[in-house]
């Protein structure tokens, strides 16, 4: 990409993306309460090419963030990359990255912010239960029950159709065991079967493959237990019904599952991880990590996640053999600091809520949730972890990661634990990396627990998600209450100015090179004209 291509008549290379640090240092000083010397705006990464240069948005976004001092590796599920852009610069030279992605499943600290924590909600609910719940949980367990494929059950003779209407112990009990010679055979089978057709529309073919007909079996035979242990208390649904559940033990473990399954069900929906955030040079001198961060969860972004995931799920519609949509309207963003000790960029990161188009008495922003408890892979080596998978399969192991969508969550540590269990070592212990990090996050709706959980249909939102001018208004916001006094310092000027354009190529926004590996050599007509 350092390399020049002709586009629009021109020579062009990534330096074009890049911001001379003694161009912007000038034009700052120069400016005087002039709001065009930076005028970022969000840009949505996706498959198309910039019409400025002429390169897949894609790659730019990964150039960029190679420069970061951690590595760059993908994250399964959803991702959503997004390049901050400057359209005071002929080329809208690029400000900072960021990426919604799929969250941490399971964030103990973040869930009890939420309030939708298993045991704190049934304890709140059980506190005082209402109708709406007692409706909400009903309506959860008719809906899980609906949307399982059924057909190739009945025509096994696992089921009959009388019995999803009157479900018994034997019922569930063949559910199970066909639960489980499915999940055998998916993980014994030499050849996965692996439906890759799915966006045409094939969702029974994939609904039957072991895995999913396996999930299926399992799913449904818990889905009849809840029936018969809490259905009586819930017909009709009504908060003296709900109260009395409550006085039965196993009824209050079956209200536990649904509240558990409708989490599941929508963490991933409702709910996205901040999983990459920051400015580059020379723009990080100004604290445009701000600018990132507040961008990042703004109405544009907002939108277009809503846009971009309006599709079929595919696990649920995996699940149900037809098109499932799912909620794609965010309702939180979290994220964690790079280290444990305090992070500048999400520190005191606030703002009015009318910036985005909310009420002027509110305010949004970065809450601090606490810290992380250091689990998980990434102290473990690829090497490692291949030997650990390695050595669970010759000691004989019936279980197989294949890194298959559905299967289950993070794949590198459901193989890293079944390695660590062949040596008969405490795999909790081994997986608490020690790292510390400090969990924020950012609410986007006042009813937060009730509508991440499903209960609310509707969001209340803080912000206008539909506010047009938003990425103006966080600009200039940012402008106003971080910008101008960072330009108003000499240190900070004279530390732009030392990311230069013109050779030897000195700029924060360059990736670095593997030591020991030449510098390619660099074309004059690559760099802007900057004297």
């Amino acid at each position: 990409m350092e390399r020049t291509h002709q586009h629009g008549g021109r020579l062009v290379s990534i330096f074009n993306l890049m911001r001379d640090g003694r161009e912007l240092a000038d034009a700052l000083q120069s400016a005087g309460a002039s709001t065009d010397v930076i005028r970022p705006y969000v840009q949505i990464v996706d498959s198309s090419t910039c019409d400025l240069t002429g390169f897949k948005l894609h790659d730019i976004w990964r150039y960029f963030r190679h420069t970061w001092s951690n590595a760059y590796a993908t994250v399964p599920g959803r991702s959503m990359p997004i390049l901050i852009r400057d359209a005071a610069t002929e080329f809208h030279t690029v400000i900072g990255l960021a990426a919604i992605s799929s969250p941490v499943v399971q964030i103990a600290e973040r869930d009890h912010w939420m309030g939708w924590e298993t045991d704190q909600f049934l304890e709140q609910v059980r506190a005082e239960p209402t109708a709406d719940i007692a409706r909400w949980l009903a309506r959860r367990i008719t809906v899980q029950q609906e949307e399982i494929y059924v057909d190739d059950l009945l025509r096994d003779g696992i089921l009959q159709p009388t019995d999803l209407a009157a479900p018994t112990s034997e019922v569930i009990g063949r559910l199970r065991a066909d639960a489980e010679r499915h999940r055998q055979r998916h993980h014994q089978a030499s050849t996965i079967r692996e439906v890759r057709n799915i966006e045409r529309g094939a969702w029974v073919d994939r609904a039957t493959t072991d895995l999913f007909r396996s999930k299926r079996s399992a799913a449904l035979a818990e889905t009849l237990e809840i029936v018969t242990l809490l259905g009586a208390y819930l017909s009709p649904p009504t908060a003296e019904g709900l109260a009395k559940a409550f006085s039965d033990s196993k009824a209050r473990a079956q209200m536990r599952r649904v509240v558990r399954r409708a989490r599941g069900e929508r963490v991933g929906t409702v709910i996205a991880d901040l999983t990459v955030c920051g400015a580059v040079a020379p723009y990080n001198a100004l604290v445009a990590g701000k600018l990132v961060g507040a961008l990042a969860v703004s109405p544009s972004v907002l939108t277009a996640y809503r846009e971009k995931y309006s599709r079929p799920s595919e696990i649920a519609s995996a699940m149900a053999g037809r098109p499932i949509l799912r909620e794609p309207r965010l309702s939180f963003i979290g994220t964690t600091s790079l280290y444990g000790t305090g992070s500048s960029q999400y520190n005191r990161l606030f703002w009015p809520a009318e910036v985005m188009g909310g009420k002027s008495s509110a305010r949004m922003g970065f809450h601090e949730l606490g810290r992380s408890r250091s689990f998980g892979t990434s102290h473990f080596s690829s090497e490692t972890v291949e030997a650990l998978v390695r050595l669970s399969a010759l000691r004989g192991s019936l279980v197989r990661v294949n890194n298959l969508f559905g299967e289950g969550v993070s794949p590198r540590l459901r193989k890293v634990r079944l390695g660590i269990a062949a040596l008969g070592w405490p795999a909790n212990e081994l997986l608490r990396h020690g790292r510390e990090r400090i969990l924020y996050g950012v609410p986007l709706v006042k009813n937060l627990r009730d509508y991440s959980l499903g209960i609310d249909e509707e969001p209340e939102y803080l912000l206008n998600p539909d506010l047009p001018d938003a990425d103006d208004r966080v600009a200039n916001w940012w402008l106003e209450r971080w910008c101008r006094q960072r330009a108003a310092r000499q240190d900070v000027l004279e530390s732009m100015r030392s990311h230069r354009l013109v050779r030897p190529v000195r700029h924060g926004a360059r990736v670095p090179l593997p030591a020991g590996e030449g510098v390619p050599p660099i074309d004059q007509g690559m760099l802007p004209m900057f004297t």
